[in-house]
């Protein structure tokens, strides 16, 4: 499935990019997590296991074990984003 990932403040400053599409078969936030680990450098450096990193999916507070559904948007962001 194709989902719409977005990456906000600092993320999104290291990273280089606010959102891009990516194709997964991902069932969960966990695994979309390794999936963009796995794909290094930066993306390896902002979203770290044991770096505080937040995630929503659809605009809603998301924990590890939270599915993706079909076509979803997943946004990671800092734990305290200033506005």
């Amino acid at each position: 499935m194709k989902i719409q990932v977005r990456y906000f403040a600092s993320l999104r400053e290291t990273i280089g990019v606010a959102s891009e599409s990516v194709e997964t078969a991902c069932d969960n936030v966990a695994s979309l997590r390794l999936q963009l680990i796995a794909l290094g450098g930066v993306h390896a450096e902002c979203l770290a296991i044991g770096r505080p990193v937040r995630v929503a999916v659809n605009q809603v507070m998301a924990h590890d074990d939270t599915p993706l559904p079909g076509d979803c948007e997943v946004a990671f962001f800092p734990p305290v984003t200033g506005g």
